[in-house]
Order: structure tokens, then C-alpha cells, then sequence
């Protein structure tokens, strides 16, 4: 020729060859003769490349100019058409399989299509999905993706060539190497081999016709390669230099893959390297996902058939008993062959990668994918998990070993450095940990001999590891000159300790001692996957089938035993086949047998049996893998679409071809059957048509066009004349049959069409099935029961849920159950609604759920979670359980002032100085006494200690189950504020526990004999820090009070219940923070053994069952849940209501047991729901007629206590004794004289019921004779205001909001009357003689009762707001009344009971707070809100401003927290909080305090010095709100506010 060449092409029938010119011209010539038929010149620049359409009608030239024009070759070469979108020169070209597109690639490296001849540029990615390109030369294009490195933008790769039949794809570059890879090859970076010969660039490489050779050509180095391609076992890839087939494969090492240069990587073990756990979503970001909700209906898993053989090794046991253990998806199945039934571990919430068994062969552990994945061990007899490790490894568990003794674990992780744990796993603890190695580790094995070693076997990886203290230290084996490092499939030990056999990739066997390889042996044809050493030799199996038997020392092979699926042996029965690999779409159920049709990307459609003998009944090969299938209406025909865009129809039973069609070209998505006599077929494909054919004629009838993307499902109406159609683009689209004619059917009317069957996920009718992070997950598939009542999905998640039909409204309510491993692709109720199959999509499973029908359902438990969005009635309101559950606690440090005070407190003023400052040595008489004092006769002593005597109150009013009794009877257990009490029933004497800090909020007493009288009480505190303001939970003795331990939790704001494992050695503690986390600890050594969040709302309490140490349940807000303790995790279930009709999910308030795994919940609404394992088996409804706050199970009859809050009537009660099932009962009627009974704590002595009240009353009922005692009194609300001692007795009255005034007796220890005033009281007082006592109440009124008959002398309400202060002059003339209205009222007494007001005090600054009388009554010194103490005459109300005046005057007594006598108790720590109260003893020497952070203090009085030296003693709760010394100083009473007790202190005089 002229001019030089740059390109050349053929026709298909080899005829004209057609050569490109550098001067941008084009000649044809006839091949036979070399003769030219045409030489066309359009085109200025050089011509890159031309190529013929595959029928030859047309040939397409790609110029440097950037464009491509098309000629018509019968036409003698007539331009037909040209391309010009491309911005650079053409590189490439490629047709389509039928002549329609063309695609070019540019020197931007950009892909571009055109439609043939006319060369108009197709911009749609979805017309051009589906289309099969004729030839792939392009080097850019998603298919070729991998050919390029991971991080470079180089253009460095000339030409492409692929080979579609052995999907492999050639390529040469810029550096004189052609390279092999995988066709597709979608990832950058792709692995492949590579070839050297070429010099220079390899400037085009092209396959043969019958692609068994590759010819590449180099550019300078003017030569022409021509390659044979030995397809060897048709993966080892590899291409020779044809002439010389001495020439071994080029073994380069610049590959920039591990393992291009590995010719015998087999494929799988490539895909499994390859395989990656990682997911975008895992299963444990679904809480923060929320996207539960419920639904009633229960399925139960009956059976799966399929087992996880494709990318996991090892995996398959005999247990004890003969039967057989596996996995798939997230299910541990166990196979009894004779009785042909499963049974299933449901623990693990994703994909389970490995199972090994214990060497008692009983136990099993299974490894699971997640981002934080667990390893689970189990029982194989009762299928419940024993421990489950987790917190060491990513993304999954790879490999798991037990010990030869069966304690300790080995795991290997899949995160990049494959990290190698040894746990003890009954502990559940790490012992050692180590890094593995960076590429994929199969195998783990520890020594049989030496516990302490282990191999791990990989990808080029064998070592050898010892434990070292936590961490492990691995050696490499040594392979010296025997070969080289293999990768290692599987490994085991041999009969010394230092024997160790592995199984490598080429199916060598190695055998080494020590870590030197000693020898290897040719055991397999292709990789040796499994090996297992038995009592004497081993068996190994491989990659080509063959299951070989060795003698011990694997000098020669005993015997091999080929596995052929054709032709089982008749010995080996076949247990378990499934889809090998691809995803599994297709599903369909026989319209009136128990079948299902299944079809995969393996390219097979299997037949199964649904009835109880579950096997595959027949399988067949396809041609192309599908993704849908469907029976005919009577059952004959099974129509099947393919990936390719073709469906045939093939008889259902014999599967033969009857019938296909190929009329698309992309993946066909769902094809149905019209209802009736099947006259219609519909075929959805994913280039967005429907087709309709005509069974009978065969023929198409109708195409049904508008969709915007692919179509996902199909669904006939009854009638045969509509179709419902879903897209990918989430349209809902209706379409006339069989012409396929658009209509637009308002959503409203769509429901009352008659379905012949509903798979749509779309339309009003299944809003609700969509989950509230429906952005994440798509809901792959649904379908609906023939009776239109229950709607079955699955989705992207893995769950399969039930919904009630329709499910209209957002977040419908379901029921969910979790088996699949990553999304599910399909589900199907049979032909009788008896059974729902569901399909994974990459698990390659079919499941079989049992659908048990509500009307005859059997009491059977299964696993369903039931969905977190609560329904709205929890049972009812109940004002208590309101307060408990919203109740907040302050802790003592963070308490601020009780009363609102406003100014500058004391010890910050500045002082005055007095107009006249005496001289140091004075004339002047001595100073009067400050305080008048009434000590008869008595040399003066000080006190120099207190010490708590007795306590009046209990906390029953938001506390509960904290009364408990000891010593069989004799005392009993409660608390109140921060004490622990023992109180003797007997003698009524009190003896303290006082080492909390902080409130006490739960008690707990040890039932085990071993720990007799051990208590453990939990206290309120805040944050979790663990700092001295942390909750803490105190275990102690109640004889001695001697602690035993203290755990310091991580419960913030508190611990609100408490309780002791079977054995006493565990407890059980949950605290009040937002997740309401529960924690087990062995309290003995103070150590945490688990934790986890509990509920998003309150949790009232949590119990061991009595006979367990591992088994325990919660109860709260809207939650009951099954706990287990395995190992260091902790399992939930949650309470199953679905069994019963209507049964909803109410507020639980207490918990007690029965035997046989019973469990008696207590709810809100007064029912007691009785619990069956986990399931709610039946309801006590109306147990008692207002929420159910207490239940006790007694150990030694089983009896159980329930307490209650009811009003009393004749028959009813608020306490019941009750059978140990919960059948009958007897009430307990509390003669308390209240209008309701509220029982918060219920225990059982021997004979007696001990009942705690939200009143604060202890009460012991007689069994026999109902007859009842009340051991303890304390006022109900507070705080407790008012206090006031006898002026001569040991008595005193207390007065509080709760509206009683109640009169203690200190000698007898009780409470000796009480007066119900009807308002809240606020201060008391007696007259000096003892004979009348005055109350002020909060509404402004005050009474003035007869101490001898509490009859009414006089009342009176002059002030609309509440009365502080009370006082009777000392000479009983006159009473002050100071309120906080800012005033002091005076009455005159001597005037009679009618209590007109003389006069009052003018310009008081700020409110009252405490007042005192001097001892002649002529004065009255005034505390206000704003820190300031003035002194008025009495009773003309005059304010006395003479500050000499004032220091002359004798006090008849002294409450003031203010005046410069007592500045020393304000601390330097009171800028929130305040001193409350005060009190001067009646000897005038010392002073008690009382303030906001629950403190007593004792000071010296007078104290004028700041920050005054004091003793403190601790016990109440915040706020202190009054404090007196009773008469002769013998005690100290103080009164508490947020604590409703009253604390009485005994006063420890100086000795003479």
C-alpha cells in the first residue's frame, strides 16, 4: 500500500478486509484475491480503528478527528451515518450483538454509545443496560474497571480483548506485558497474571476465533506473539508462548496484587479471599435505626433447607448423640437424620462463619459477622447459650477451636491483622490476644497435648503460637528448600505434640514437626480443604470430590471414596443440598400442594417438598441463571425468567422445556400466571416492559409500556383484566390485559379491587410496612395470605415481619423474627396459608416458618421480637406509678435551698461597728445571760456528742420489696433517708446502718443460707464517674453493721433495684441513668462480671429466679424482659404477649416465680400475667383492683404475697396469699383507717405477712386470725415543718404536709395519736405549761387545741398565706403568728378562745422564718428571708433598733439562725444551700443545726467566730427543716423534709 497502515478488520464472513490509513483515507480489499473494491477518502487525520457490525451490514471508522462514520457495505461503502459526541481522537470501538448500538472509547478516556446507522448519540443509561456488546476491546467501561491500578489516572493500557466464553479478558500496556484477568473485572485493582516477552509497548493483542490462542503485537519491537490459552481445570488460567510449551509460567513479582503471580490460586479460594463481611448497615446500628414495630400472628421456624458450604470450612459435626450440627445464614441447625427434624440456635443477629464442637461433643461455638460480632457457645440438648464472648474482634469471627480440655477457646477475627484471641469462654474472659497476619486466616487449631499452643493456617501462612501471659508469640513455619510458602487451607495435629499436618491450595499434604516442614505429600487433585484426624490416620478431603482415608503418619492412602452428586453411594444418605452460589430471587408456590419451585444464579431450578419429609425433589440446570418463577393455575406448568431477558415454560413435573421465548435483553424480574384457567402469562423485565402472551397460541399479545425504571413485582387481579405493577422507582402502575393499556386507578379504589394474589410493597395498602429508616433499607418482598388477612415481608435486613392487612398509616405494628443473614429476596405463603417460605438472597437459603393460626393456636414458644414502638394504652394511669416513674433524685452534694431566700447571707456581711465600743476593762455591769436557763439545780455540762437512738418514718412512698424479715421473725429490715433500720418487732428497738452517703432506694436481703443476714442496699448519687458523688451499692451485715463491700457503679443518678442471685454470690443492680443500664457483679470481690442497657424507660425491678444464678427478669414502663447471663454478656428476650387474644404490653410493676420456669408479672392495671418461659401463657385479670406494686415469692411453700392498692372492702383486700399457680387466693384486709390501702413491699414470715405501705406504715398480718399490727408510723408527705417538744415530758409532735399532727413517744417508741387537720400544717407549738398546743397552717388559718382532749379551743385565719412561726409567750399571755406575708400577728389569750388581734409587727423585710420570745415576754427577735434578725416590742409591734438595748435582753429560747451570737454555722460551703433551723439547748451551752444538705450539727453557743468548730452527724436526706432539744436536754429531734422521718438523737453529755 501507499500509505501506512494503522488499523485492519474483517467481515464476519470473511470476505473484505478493511485497512485504516494514517492519512485518513480507508481501502477495502477482497481477501481471496487481495484486489481492492473501494478506497474512500472523508476524513483529513489518520484512521485508528474500523470494525465490521457482527451481520456485516455495516463498517464503522473511528478517526483522530474525533469521529466515527458509518458505511453500508452492500451499498458499495455509502456513508450512512456519523458519530460525533466524542471531544478526542477514537481509541476503540465495539458493536452490539445485534447491530443496533455502538460504543466508542476517546483519548479522555471517556465511554460513549450511538444508535446504528444514523449515529445519534444515546444519552439514557438505562437503554443501553441491558445490551451485549458483539465484542469488548474498550478499555473503559465498568466490566474493565479492574484492568486499571487502584490509584492511578495513567492511560498506560493500549488494547483489550475479552473472552466471554471462558470469562477471562487479555490486555497489553505500555510496559511490554500482557496481562490476564477475570472477565468482568468490576473493582479497580483487579488481581490477575501477567505475561513478559514483548520489549517495548504492546500496541494490540486480539483473541483468536476460537479463542484457544492470543496474538499480541509489539510496537518496536516489530514482532508478532502468538499465546496458547490452557483453560487447566478450566480456572488455571495461564497463557504460554505457543511454539516452545517448555516455557513455564513468567513468575514476576511486580505485580502490584499478592497474587497475580500465583498460577494455582483455585477461584474459590480466590472468592473466598476475596469475600468481604463488611457491611454498610449492620444489624447492631438498628436501635439507633429504630425501625421495629409489631403486628399479632406467630410464626414458628420449622425447617431450612440449605448449608453453608461455599465460603466456610469445617463446619459440620456429629454431637454426642449422633445428631448433626451446621449453620447457614444466622442459625445453628442441629439434624436428627432418624427422625428427620431440625432444631435451632436463634442467638446470633447476622451471618455465622464458623461452628466447632467441644470435645465432649455437647457444646457448640459459632463465630458471626458484625461490627462488633460475638461468639456464641451453646448447649446442642436445650439449645440455650452458656457464654458469649465478645469486644475483641471487627467485622466477624473466622475461625474458632476449643482446648482439648474443653475450657478455653481460640477465635480468629477478620479485621486487617486477623487478630487471634484465647478466652476462657465459661468466664467469659480474654486471656491472651495477638495479631494475626494481614491476609485471611482459615484455620485456628489448639495443641491437644500442650493447652497453651496453637497453629493458625492461611494465605501463605502457617504459624506457631505459644501463650505468653496476655499475649501470644508466634513463629513462622519453616519451609526451607522442600517447597515454597503454600497457602494453608486446613491444619490439625497429629499424635505427638509436636506433629502438625496441613493441607495446602495444590493439594499437598505437609507434614511438619515442630515448625519445620519435614515433607509433603500429593494427597488431592486441586486444593485439600478438609482434613481430620481420627484414632489412628487421618481423613482429608479436597476440592475434586474425593474424601481420602490415611494411616497415621500419611505414608499411604488407605482408601478414597469419590463424592458424585449423580451417584450417591447407597450407604451415604443425603442430609442437606442448597443453591451453591449467585443470589437466590426466584420463589413460587404450587397452587394446591405443598411444593415450592425455587431458581438462582447458579443457574439451577429446584423443586422442594414442604411437607414433613423436606427434600429437594427434583433439579435442574438452566442456561442462564433467573430470578423468577411461577406456577400455572392447575399446577402443570412452572414458567421461568432468566437472567439473559429470556423465560421458558417447562412441565412442572418432569421440568421439561415446553415452550421459551426471548424477547428482552435484560434480566426478566417476576413472571405471573392469570387467575383461572392461566390464559396469560406476564413477563416483567428489568428494561421496563411487561409483556403479555397467550398461553395456548404462544404468541404475544400485549406490552405494557410507562414505567420509568425497572419493574420489581406483578400482580393479576381476579378477573384476569388488570395488573398491578411496582417499579424500582417505587411507582405503583395498573395496566389493562392483554393489550397492555396505561390506567390511572385512584389509591382509594385499589383496595376494593378483588387480587388474585398482593406481592406489591407498594400503595395505601402497605404504607405501614415501610420501617422508619426506610432510606436504608428497602422491603424487598411481600405477600399475602388467601384470606387477606396477614401480610408477610422481608427486606434489605434480613427480617422477615407480619403485619396486619391492610397496614395503612406510617410504621405499621408487626411481629419480626430474625433468620436471614442479609436481605431477603423473596417470600411466599403456600397454596393454604399453613406455611410461609422465604428466601436469602446471598445466604442461599430457603427457610420453612410455620404459620400458626390464632383460632387453634397450640401454646408453643417461638422467637419473634416483637417491634419497640410501644402501643399507646400501657394499662391504665395510676397517679403513683406516674410519681415514681417521673420522680428525680437530688443528690446531698447538689442540694440547693429549701426555702427562697434572697440577700447576703451572714457570715458575708459586712458588720456595723456599734456607736460605743466599751473599753477592755469595764465597769459596767456584767452582761445579762443570752438564754434564760432552765436547768434545775443541774451543774451546767456540755454535749459532746449525738448518737441516732430511734428513727419515726419509712420509705415506702416511691421505694418498694424494702422490708424484709431476719432471724426468723424476731426483727425486721427497712430503710429510710440514708439509714439502713434493724428493728426488734418485739421491743421496738432500732439499731442503724449509717455508712450510705446519699438516699438509700433499694434493699435486698441474701436468701442463701451461707450469706445469712447479708443486706445490700443501693443509693442514689451522680454521675457515673465513679468519684465520691458516684451511686454506690453497699453489701453489709444487719447484726454487726460491718460492711462487706461497696461497688461503686455506673448507674448515674442512682440504683433503683437490687437482688441477690440462688446461690448468693451475684448481684443483680439497675440503675435509674437514661438506658437503665443492669449490671451483674460478684460482690465479694467487688467485681463487675456484665452490663447492658436495659429499656429506654424507667425499670422498676429486676429478680434472679430463685433457683438460678443466670436466669433473671425485668419489669417496667411497657417492658418485661428474660434476661440470661452467658459468660460476660447478657441475653434478652422479650415478654411474648402474642399466644393470647388482645393481651397488650402494659406497665409492669413487680415480679415473683414459680416452678417450672413460671413467672408472675404484676401490672398497672391490677392483673397478674402468668409467663411461660418467655411467652405469656395466661391472665390473672383484676388481681386486685389498682396496680399490683408488690409480689413475693416465698421459698419454702411456693406461696406467693401480692400487694396492692384498693380501696378496702368487705371481700377484697390490699394484700392476697395466693397458690403457687396463681389460682386462688386469700385477702388481707389493712386496717389502716385509710380511704386506699397502696401496698409498696410485700414479704412472708413464718405465719405472718410483713407489709410495707406508701404511707409509711410497717404492717405484720396475721395469717390465721387477719389480725394486724403496726410496727412503724411516719408521716406520708413532707416536708416535715412544724416541730415541738413537751416542755417537761419526753414527748414531742411533729406537723407536715401530709396535713397530721402526730405526738411521739420517745420512752415507748411510738407514735401515740395523731390528728388529721385536713390541710397542711406548717409549725406546732406547745404553751409552757404543756396544756395547749398551737398549729399554723399553710392556708394561713391556725388552731389552738386541748392537749387533754384535742378539742378545738380556738381557731382563727387573719393571713391568706402560710404560717411559719407560732409562739406562746413565756408568760402564756400572749401568741405571735408569723407568717409569710412579711408580718408577726399578736394575739392576747387572756381574752378567750375568740382570737381577736391586739396588734402586729410594722415593716418586716422579708418573710418569717423563726421567732423567740426574751424571758420576760416583752420582746420578740424575728429571722427573715433576707439574713436579716430584727427585734420587736410585745405586743405593741415596735421595732427596737437600740443595738445596746438588744444585748442586754435574756432569751426564753433560741431558734434564730440569724445574729452575731450564732454566725459561726454558716459555712463557707453554703452559697447554694442554707441553714434551716436551729436550737439552743436549755442549758445554754450548746446549739444544734439543721440544713439543706440533710447535715445535724453540734456548735458551742454562743459561736460568734466565723466557721466555728462542729461535729456533724449524717442520716437524713437533703433538708433538714427543724431541729429541737427535748426537755432536760436529753435528745435531739430533728425533722427531715424530702425523707418524711423524724430522727431522734440521743445526747452524750461531758462527764463532770
Amino acid at each position: 500500500m501507499e500509505e501506512p497502515i494503522r488499523c485492519a478488520a474483517v467481515n464476519v464472513d470473511g470476505i473484505h478486509l478493511a485497512l485504516g490509513m494514517k492519512d485518513g483515507s480507508f481501502t477495502v480489499l477482497r481477501v481471496r484475491d487481495m484486489t481492492e473494491v473501494v478506497h474512500i477518502k472523508d476524513r483529513k487525520e489518520a484512521i485508528h480503528e474500523l470494525k465490521y457490525s457482527p451481520d456485516g451490514t455495516y463498517l464503522a471508522v473511528g478517526c483522530n478527528d474525533s469521529s466515527v462514520d458509518i458505511y453500508g457495505v452492500a451499498q458499495r461503502y455509502k456513508k450512512f451515518g456519523e458519530c460525533v459526541g466524542s471531544l478526542s481522537f477514537i481509541t476503540h470501538l465495539d458493536w452490539s450483538s445485534d447491530s443496533r448500538y455502538l460504543q466508542t472509547n476517546d483519548g479522555n478516556g471517556k465511554r460513549l454509545f450511538y444508535r446504528m446507522p444514523g449515529g445519534k448519540e444515546v444519552t439514557n443509561k438505562e437503554e443501553i443496560k441491558g445490551v451485549h456488546w458483539a465484542s469488548w476491546t474498550c478499555v473503559s467501561g465498568l466490566e474493565v474497571n479492574g484492568i486499571w491500578p487502584k490509584y492511578s489516572d495513567i492511560n498506560d493500557i493500549n488494547s483489550v480483548d475479552g473472552n466471554y466464553i471462558g470469562q477471562v479478558l487479555v490486555t497489553a500496556d505500555d510496559y511490554g506485558t500482557v496481562k490476564l484477568f477475570r472477565y468482568p473485572c468490576l473493582r479497580k485493582g483487579a488481581k490477575f497474571k501477567k505475561y513478559i516477552g514483548h520489549s517495548a509497548h504492546v500496541t494490540n493483542v486480539r483473541w483468536s476465533h476460537d479463542y484457544q490462542w492470543v496474538i499480541s503485537i509489539g510496537g518496536a519491537d516489530h514482532s508478532v506473539f502468538q499465546w496458547k490459552f490452557i483453560p487447566e481445570r478450566k480456572l488455571k488460567d495461564a497463557l504460554h508462548i505457543a511454539p516452545q510449551e517448555s516455557l513455564a509460567d513468567s513468575n514476576s513479582d511486580e505485580s502490584d496484587s499478592d497474587l497475580s503471580d500465583v498460577p494455582e490460586l483455585d477461584s474459590e479460594i480466590e472468592q473466598e479471599t476475596q469475600l468481604t463481611y463488611r457491611r454498610q448497615v449492620y444489624k447492631e446500628d438498628l436501635t439507633q435505626l429504630k425501625e421495629q414495630y409489631k403486628e399479632k400472628q406467630k410464626i414458628g421456624t420449622s425447617k431450612r433447607r440449605d448449608y453453608r458450604g461455599y465460603d466456610c470450612r469445617s463446619n459440620l459435626f456429629y454431637t454426642q448423640i449422633g445428631e448433626i450440627v451446621y449453620h447457614v445464614a444466622a442459625v445453628g441447625v442441629i439434624y436428627n437424620r432418624q427422625q428427620n427434624t431440625q432444631r435451632f440456635y436463634l442467638g446470633h443477629d447476622d451471618d455465622i462463619l464458623c461452628l466447632t464442637i467441644h470435645p465432649l461433643k455437647d457444646y457448640v461455638a459459632t463465630g458471626q459477622v458484625g461490627r462488633d460480632p460475638s461468639i456464641h457457645i451453646w448447649d446442642t440438648e436445650t439449645i440455650k447459650p452458656l457464654s458469649v464472648l465478645k469486644g475483641y474482634h471487627q467485622y466477624g469471627v473466622c475461625a474458632v477451636d476449643f482446648s482439648a480440655d474443653g475450657k478455653r477457646l481460640a477465635s480468629v477475627g477478620i479485621d486487617d491483622s486477623h487478630t487471634i484471641v484465647l478466652w476462657d469462654w465459661k468466664k467469659g474472659e480474654k486471656l491472651s490476644i495477638a495479631r494475626g497476619s494481614k491476609d485471611k486466616i482459615f484455620v485456628v487449631k489448639m495443641n491437644p497435648y500442650v493447652p497453651d499452643k496453637l497453629i493458625t493456617a492461611g494465605i501463605k501462612h502457617m504459624k506457631f503460637w505459644r501463650r505468653a501471659g496476655g499475649g501470644l508469640i508466634g513463629r513462622k513455619g519453616y519451609v526451607g528448600t522442600l517447597g515454597k510458602n503454600d497457602t494453608m487451607m486446613c491444619a490439625v495435629y497429629g499424635w505427638t505434640e509436636e506433629m502438625a499436618f496441613s493441607g495446602t491450595s495444590t493439594g499437598d499434604v505437609c507434614i511438619w514437626r515442630d515448625i519445620f516442614l519435614v515433607k509433603t505429600v500429593k494427597a488431592h487433585d486441586g486444593p485439600v480443604f478438609s482434613m481430620h484426624a481420627l484414632e489412628k490416620g487421618f481423613v482429608t478431603g479436597g476440592k475434586d470430590g474425593v474424601v481420602a482415608l490415611w494411616d497415621d503418619s500419611f505414608e499411604r492412602c488407605l482408601k478414597t471414596y469419590a463424592i458424585k452428586r449423580a451417584a450417591l453411594a447407597p450407604g451415604s444418605k443425603e442430609n442437606c443440598h442448597g443453591h451453591m452460589e449467585g443470589e437466590v430471587w426466584g420463589l413460587a408456590t404450587h397452587p394446591y400442594l405443598p411444593i415450592c419451585a425455587t431458581v438462582s444464579d447458579d443457574k439451577t431450578l429446584r423443586i422442594w417438598d414442604l411437607s414433613p419429609s423436606h427434600c429437594m425433589l427434583a433439579v435442574r440446570k438452566l442456561k442462564k441463571g433467573g430470578r423468577c418463577c411461577c406456577f400455572s393455575p392447575d399446577g402443570k406448568a412452572l414458567a421461568v425468567g432468566l437472567n439473559d431477558g429470556s423465560f421458558l415454560m417447562a412441565n412442572a413435573d418432569t421440568l421439561e422445556d415446553l415452550v421459551s421465548f426471548h424477547h428482552r435483553r435484560d434480566i426478566i424480574s417476576d413472571i405471573r400466571f392469570s387467575p383461572g384457567s392461566g390464559k396469560y402469562l406476564a413477563v416483567a423485565s428489568h428494561d421496563s416492559f411487561i409483556d403479555i402472551y397467550n398461553v395456548m397460541s404462544s404468541k404475544r399479545v400485549g406490552i405494557c409500556k410507562g414505567a420509568t425504571s425497572y419493574i420489581t413485582h406483578i400482580d393479576w387481579d381476579i378477573r384476569g383484566k388488570l395488573l398491578q405493577v411496582n417499579t424500582g422507582a417505587k411507582e405503583q402502575l395498573f395496566f389493562e390485559a392483554p393489550r397492555g393499556k396505561k390506567q390511572t386507578i385512584p389509591s382509594a379504589e385499589v383496595e376494593k379491587i378483588g387480587w388474585a394474589s398482593w406481592t406489591s410493597v407498594l400503595g395505601l395498602c402497605c404504607e405501614g410496612i415501610w420501617p422508619v429508616i426506610g432510606e436504608v433499607t428497602d422491603v424487598t418482598a411481600a405477600c399475602l395470605t388467601s384470606d387477606k388477612m396477614i401480610l408477610a415481608t422481608g427486606d434489605d435486613l434480613g427480617f422477615v415481619k407480619l403485619f396486619r392487612y391492610p397496614a395503612k398509616g406510617k410504621f405499621g405494628k408487626f411481629k419480626r423474627y430474625v433468620a436471614h443473614s442479609t436481605h431477603v429476596t423473596n417470600v411466599r405463603w403456600t397454596y393454604d396459608d399453613s406455611m410461609l417460605v422465604t428466601l436469602g438472597g446471598t445466604d442461599m437459603s430457603l427457610m420453612v416458618w410455620t404459620n400458626e393460626m390464632e383460632g387453634y393456636r397450640e401454646k408453643r414458644p417461638c422467637d419473634s421480637e416483637e417491634s419497640d414502638i410501644d402501643s399507646e394504652e400501657d394499662g391504665g394511669y395510676d397517679s403513683d406509678v406516674t410519681r415514681e416513674n417521673e420522680i428525680s433524685y437530688t443528690i446531698r452534694a447538689l442540694s440547693t435551698n429549701i426555702r427562697p431566700m434572697f440577700g447576703i447571707k451572714p457570715h458575708l456581711q459586712q458588720k456595723e461597728p456599734s456607736t460605743d465600743e466599751r473599753p477592755p476593762v469595764s465597769r459596767a455591769p456584767p452582761q445579762p445571760e443570752k438564754l434564760q436557763t432552765n436547768n434545775v439545780g443541774k451543774k451546767k455540762r456540755p454535749i459532746e456528742d449525738l448518737v441516732l437512738e430511734l428513727v419515726f418514718g419509712y420509705r415506702g412512698r416511691d421505694c418498694r420489696n424494702n422490708v424484709h424479715y431476719l432471724n426468723d421473725g424476731d426483727d425486721i429490715i427497712y430503710h429510710t433517708a440514708s439509714v439502713g433500720i434493724l428493728h426488734n418487732v418485739a421491743t421496738g428497738t432500732q439499731s442503724f446502718y449509717q455508712e450510705h452517703n446519699d438516699d438509700i432506694l433499694c434493699l435486698t436481703v441474701n436468701q442463701h443460707p451461707k450469706f445469712i443476714n447479708i443486706v445490700a442496699t443501693g443509693q442514689v448519687g451522680d454521675s457515673a464517674d465513679m468519684s465520691a458523688t458516684a451511686p454506690s451499692i453497699h453489701i453489709w451485715d444487719a447484726m454487726n453493721k460491718q460492711t462487706l463491700s461497696i461497688l461503686r457503679c455506673y448507674h448515674s443518678k442512682g440504683v433503683c433495684s437490687v437482688s441477690f442471685s440462688a446461690t448468693g454470690k451475684l448481684l443483680l443492680s439497675v440503675g435509674l441513668d437514661s438506658e437503665h443500664t443492669i449490671t451483674i457483679w460478684r460482690w465479694q470481690e467487688g467485681a463487675k462480671v456484665a452490663s447492658r442497657a436495659g429499656h429506654s424507660q424507667r425499670i422498676f425491678v429486676a429478680e434472679f429466679r430463685p433457683d438460678s444464678d443466670s436466669q433473671f427478669v425485668s419489669v417496667g414502663v411497657k417492658h418485661v424482659k428474660f434476661w440470661t447471663l452467658a459468660g460476660r454478656a447478657l441475653l434478652s428476650k422479650k415478654g411474648l404477649l402474642s399466644t393470647l387474644e388482645d393481651a397488650r404490653m402494659q406497665t409492669m410493676l413487680a415480679v415473683a416465680f414459680g416452678a417450672n420456669n413460671l413467672t408472675f408479672t404484676g401490672t398497672i392495671s391490677g392483673d397478674v400475667c402468668v409467663w411461660k418461659d418467655h411467652v405469656l401463657c395466661r391472665i390473672v385479670a383484676r388481681a386486685h383492683n389498682g396496680p399490683v406494686f408488690a409480689m413475693y415469692t416465698t421459698l419454702r411453700d411456693g406461696l406467693i404475697v401480692t400487694g396492692g392498692k384498693e380501696r378496702p372492702s368487705k371481700e377484697g383486700g390490699a394484700v392476697k396469699l395466693w397458690d403457687q399457680e396463681l389460682r386462688r387466693c386469700r385477702a388481707f384486709r389493712l386496717e389502716t383507717g385509710q380511704v386506699t390501702d397502696c401496698v409498696r413491699s410485700v414479704c412472708r414470715g413464718k405465719g405472718k405477712i410483713l407489709v410495707g405501705t406508701r404511707n409509711a406504715e410497717i404492717i405484720e398480718v396475721g395469717e390465721k386470725n387477719a389480725a394486724c399490727n403496726i410496727l412503724v408510723n411516719g408521716h406520708v408527705d413532707g416536708p416535715i415543718w412544724g416541730l415541738a417538744t413537751h416542755p417537761s415530758r419526753d414527748f414531742f409532735l411533729s406537723a407536715a404536709e401530709d396535713g397530721t399532727v402526730r405526738l411521739w413517744d420517745i420512752a415507748d417508741k411510738k407514735m401515740l395519736n395523731k390528728v388529721n387537720l385536713g390541710h397542711a400544717a406548717r409549725t406546732v407549738c406547745y404553751s409552757p405549761e404543756g396544756d395547749m398546743v398551737a398549729i399554723g397552717m399553710k392556708n394561713g388559718e391556725f388552731i389552738i387545741l386541748l392537749v387533754s382532749s384535742l378539742k378545738i379551743w380556738g381557731k382563727k385565719r387573719d393571713r391568706r398565706c402560710s404560717i411559719h412561726d407560732i409562739r406562746f409567750s413565756p408568760d402564756s399571755r400572749f401568741l405571735a403568728v408569723g407568717s409569710s406575708e412579711n408580718s408577726v400577728d399578736f394575739y392576747d389569750l387572756t381574752l378567750g378562745p375568740t382570737l381577736n388581734r391586739i396588734s402586729y409587727c410594722k415593716d418586716i423585710p422579708s418573710f418569717v422564718i423563726q421567732m423567740d420570745f426574751s424571758a420576760d415576754s416583752r420582746h420578740l427577735q424575728v429571722s427573715t428571708g433576707c439574713y436579716k434578725r430584727h427585734v420587736y416590742e410585745v405586743p405593741s409591734g415596735k421595732h427596737l433598733m437600740d443595738q445596746a438595748a438588744i444585748d442586754r435582753i435574756t432569751w426564753a429560747t433560741w431558734t434564730s439562725i440569724l445574729g452575731d451570737e450564732v454566725m459561726g454555722i454558716w459555712s463557707r460551703h453554703a452559697e447554694k444551700a442554707d441553714v434551716n433551723c436551729a436550737c439552743v439547748s436549755h442549758s445554754g451551752i450548746s446549739l444544734v443545726t439543721g440544713d439543706d444538705f440533710g447535715m445535724v450539727k453540734l456548735f458551742d453557743f454562743p459561736c460568734p467566730e466565723k466557721f466555728a468548730k462542729h461535729k456533724r452527724f449524717l442520716g437524713h436526706s437533703p433538708h433538714v427543716t427543724n431541729i429541737r432539744f427535748t426537755s432536760g436536754d436529753r435528745h435531739v429531734i430533728s425533722a427531715g423534709g424530702d425523707d418524711c422521718s423524724l430522727f431522734v438523737w440521743k445526747c452524750v453529755h461531758m462527764p463532770h
